[in-house]
């Protein structure tokens, strides 16, 4: 599954709006998510994947991706971290 990056034009509109943090969520960790976090990441920019909002159709892939995740391309953490972040525009999300 390809990323929200590939043939779109939303680098375009997060550069516009000097986005420099990307929050990913979506029911293929292997796949799409994956995809995008790498992509994200490549772009420069902060990646965080909230781990209850997403999924996959096992959990072998799901976790083994969220594993590689967090220790590679995003930080993976309990939405609510997100949503302090969110509210806040501080913490450790």
């Amino acid at each position: 599954m390809p990323s929200p990056f590939f043939e779109t034009p939303l680098q375009s509109l997060l550069v516009w709006h000097q986005v420099d943090t990307v929050i990913l969520t979506g029911g293929s960790t292997s796949g799409c998510v994956r995809a995008a976090a790498i992509d994200s990441l490549s772009r420069g920019y902060r990646t965080i994947v909230p781990e209850e909002c997403v999924a996959d159709k096992h959990e072998i892939p799901h976790f083994s991706n969220l594993c590689d995740l967090v220790l590679k391309y995003a930080d993976v953490v309990p939405v609510a971290e997100v949503l302090d972040y969110l509210e806040t525009g501080t913490g450790d999300a």
